[in-house]
C-alpha cells in the first residue's frame, strides 16, 4: 500500500457529470507551495504539465487564499499552502474493503459555552450590517497512528457517492469524502455547485420526506443558500464570457446518509485563454465556506476560530491531461499528521440561526466520523429449532439492508450456505446461530446452545437516561453495541433494561423489542422512527396482525396493563417493570 499515493473518486451526485475514479502510484514530480507567490507558480506549472499530457492531483489549504486575496484575514498555515503530484498515468484501483485496526475517539475542541458566545458575536456583526452570513467552524481531534488509507476507506463507506479524494505525501495524509463540488471545468464550461442548507435525515420514509420538504421550503435555509449563490455568480463573472453566468438549478435537496443537503448549480462559459490559476484567483476560497461578503466574513472566521483550517475548506482534486479540472470543497475531510487526526465541522450562521440549532447541526454532521471510527461487523442471531434455522430469510433481509446502508457487500447465497452448514453440523438440538458479516462481505456463523428463558413475568428495569448513539447503529444490528453497555441486561436484579430516546419515547430492550398492552386491550410496539431495531420477533408479531406500531412515551408506562419482551430467540416473554 506504500506505493499508493492518491485516489480520486468523484461521483458528484449528478447525472451531468461523469464519475472520475482514478488511482495513482509514486509521482514523477511533487510540487509544494509555501508562500503566496509559490501558489501561483505551482498552479501555473500544473496547468502547463497537464496541457502536455500529465495527470496532476493535489490540494490547496484554506490559507492559500493569501495568494489571491492579499487583504484576507488568515491564520498562519499548518502545512503547505498547495501540494500537487504529477503522474504519467493512473494505476489499478486499490481494494477499498479496509478499516482502521483500532478505534478513534474524537474530541470537540469548541465548548458549548464558547460556541454560544461566538454565535452571539456573529449575530452582532450581522445586526451592524458588516456581514450577511459567516461560515463558522470548529475542530475535532483524535489520536491515530494507523494507516491513513484504512481510515479513508471507512470514511468513504460512511459518506458514499461523494467527491472523495485521498492524498499521501511525506508531510501528511488528506482523506476527503466531501459531498460538495467546488468546480468542474472542461476548458470552457465552468460549473459550481455550492452546498448550503442542512436537515437531519428522517427515521422513516414518511419522516424523511417531511425533512426534505422542510429543507426545500424553509425560508432560513433558502436565504442561506441564495446568499452564497449570489456570491458564486459574482465570482464566476470574473472569468466568464459576458452574459453566460446562469443558475440552472436552485434549492435542490440531495440525500446523504445522515443529512439532507441543499445545493444550487451556477455555471458559465469561461473566456478564451483562461488558465487554471485565473479560476482560483476568481473563485477561491469557495463562498460556501466563508460567508458573505467574502472578505469581511473571513475577518470573522480569523477572529473566532482558534487556528488554521488547513485543507478543510480549501480545495482538492485533479487536473486531467489537456487541462480540464475538477475540485471538491474539502468538507467532511480528515487530515492525518504526526499521529493526530483532525476534522473540521461547520455551518453558515445567518440572522435567524440559533446556537441550539447550529450545535445540533454540527452533531448531525459528525455522523460520518462516528460510523468510520470503529471497526464493526453486521450481526444477526437466528434460532435453531428441529435442526433448521427459523426465519432465516428475514434475518438475511436485515443483513442485506444493513449492508446497503453501511456499504458492506452481503452475498445472500453465501450467507445462506454458511448458516445451513453450521446448523447441520450442530444437529437436531435447539440452538442459536450468530451470523456476522465483515466489511469484505465474509460471513461467519457461530452456533451455541439456546439460552434458557425462566418462567415469567421477569423483572426488567427502566433506563435511567436516554440511549445515545448514531442513528444507523440504533436502526441496524451490528457488533458495535457500546451504546448499550451502560444499561444492565440479564443481571440478578433485572432480565433486561427498557430503553427510551431523547424525546422521552420508549424504544426497545437491549436484547429485544417490546410489546405493550394499553388499558383498552390494544397491543402496540414502538414505531421504527423512534430509533430502534426492526427485530424479526417484532416483525412476526406485526405481520400476524397481533400488534400495531405506535409512539409510546415513558410517562405512559404506568398505565400499561401488561408488557412483553420479544425477540427471535425467545419469542414473547412477559415482564414486570420495576420501580
Amino acid at each position: 500500500m506504500r506505493s499508493l499515493h492518491a485516489v480520486i473518486d468523484f461521483q458528484a451526485g449528478q447525472e451531468d457529470l461523469s464519475h472520475l475514479q482514478l488511482a495513482f502510484g509514486e509521482p514523477r514530480l511533487e510540487l509544494f507551495a509555501r508562500t503566496g507567490s509559490d501558489v501561483h507558480d505551482v498552479l501555473a506549472e500544473v496547468d502547463q504539465l497537464a496541457r502536455r499530457g500529465a495527470w496532476c492531483v493535489g490540494y490547496l489549504r484554506y490559507e492559500a487564499a493569501s495568494a489571491f486575496e492579499p487583504g484576507a484575514a488568515l491564520h498562519a498555515p499548518d502545512g503547505p499552502l498547495a501540494y500537487f503530484s504529477v503522474h504519467d498515468r493512473p494505476v489499478a484501483l486499490p481494494e477499498f474493503a479496509r478499516e482502521p485496526a483500532t478505534p478513534l475517539c474524537w474530541q470537540r475542541q469548541t465548548s458549548r459555552d464558547l460556541f454560544g458566545s461566538h454565535i452571539a458575536r456573529i449575530h452582532d456583526a450581522i445586526a451592524r450590517g458588516e456581514v450577511y452570513q459567516v461560515n463558522y467552524t470548529g475542530l475535532l481531534q483524535a489520536d491515530y497512528d494507523g494507516d491513513p488509507f484504512d481510515l479513508f476507506c471507512a470514511l468513504r463507506r460512511a459518506q458514499p457517492r461523494s467527491n472523495a479524494a485521498f492524498f499521501s505525501n511525506r508531510e501528511e495524509a488528506v482523506l476527503s469524502v466531501s459531498p460538495e463540488l467546488f468546480f468542474d471545468w472542461d476548458g470552457e464550461r465552468l460549473k459550481c455547485r455550492p452546498m448550503k442548507g442542512t436537515a437531519a435525515r428522517g427515521s422513516s420514509p414518511e419522516l424523511d420526506a417531511r425533512q426534505a420538504e422542510y429543507l426545500r421550503t424553509n425560508a432560513k435555509e433558502q436565504s442561506e443558500n441564495v446568499m452564497i449563490v449570489d456570491l458564486i455568480r459574482n465570482d464566476l463573472s470574473r472569468v466568464a464570457q459576458l452574459g453566460s453566468v446562469r443558475v440552472p438549478r436552485l434549492f435542490a435537496c440531495e440525500p446523504w446518509p445522515t443529512v439532507w443537503q441543499m445545493t444550487s448549480t451556477v455555471e458559465a462559459r469561461t473566456r478564451p485563454g483562461t488558465r487554471l490559476c485565473e479560476l482560483f484567483q476568481a473563485l477561491f476560497p469557495c463562498g460556501s465556506v466563508t460567508g458573505a461578503p467574502k472578505l469581511r466574513s473571513m475577518h470573522w472566521i480569523r477572529e473566532l476560530e482558534a487556528g488554521p483550517r488547513g485543507v478543510y475548506c480549501g480545495a482538492a482534486g485533479v487536473v486531467l491531461p489537456g487541462g480540464a479540472a475538477r475540485f471538491n470543497v474539502p468538507i467532511r475531510t480528515v487530515n492525518v499528521r504526526d499521529g493526530r487526526a483532525k476534522c473540521g465541522i461547520g455551518s453558515g450562521i445567518t440572522a435567524d440561526a440559533t446556537a441550539e440549532g447550529e450545535w445540533a447541526e454540527w452533531a448531525c454532521k459528525t455522523g460520518f466520523l462516528e460510523q468510520a471510527s470503529r471497526p464493526f461487523s453486521l450481526l444477526q442471531t437466528v434460532k435453531i429449532e428441529d435442526g433448521r434455522p427459523c426465519h432465516a430469510e428475514l434475518h438475511i433481509d436485515r443483513l442485506a439492508a444493513a449492508g446497503a446502508h453501511f456499504g458492506f457487500p452481503v452475498d445472500r447465497q453465501a450467507v445462506r450456505r454458511a448458516v445451513n452448514s453450521a446448523v447441520a453440523a450442530h444437529g437436531p438440538s435447539p440452538g442459536r446461530a450468530r451470523i456476522t458479516v465483515d466489511v469484505r462481505g465474509s460471513a461467519t456463523v457461530d452456533v451455541s446452545d439456546l439460552p434458557r428463558t425462566p418462567a415469567g413475568p421477569l423483572p426488567v428495569a427502566l433506563a435511567r437516561h436516554a440511549v445515545m448513539a448514531p442513528a444507523a447503529f440504533l436502526r441496524h444490528k451490528t457488533t458495535r453495541r457500546d451504546h448499550l453497555a451502560a444499561f444492565p441486561s440479564d443481571t440478578t436484579s433485572a432480565f433486561d433494561t427498557l430503553l427510551w430516546n431523547g424525546r422521552g419515547e420508549v424504544t426497545e430492550f437491549t436484547r429485544g423489542n417490546v410489546i405493550l398492552e394499553r388499558r383498552s386491550g390494544e397491543l402496540v410496539t414502538p414505531a421504527l422512527h423512534c430509533e430502534l431495531l426492526d427485530g424479526v420477533g417484532r416483525a412476526s408479531e406485526l405481520a400476524a396482525g397481533r400488534v400495531r406500531e405506535a409512539v409510546v412515551h415513558v410517562k405512559e408506562l404506568h398505565s400499561m396493563r401488561r408488557i412483553w419482551f420479544v425477540n427471535a430467540l425467545r419469542g414473547r416473554v412477559p415482564v414486570q417493570l420495576g420501580p
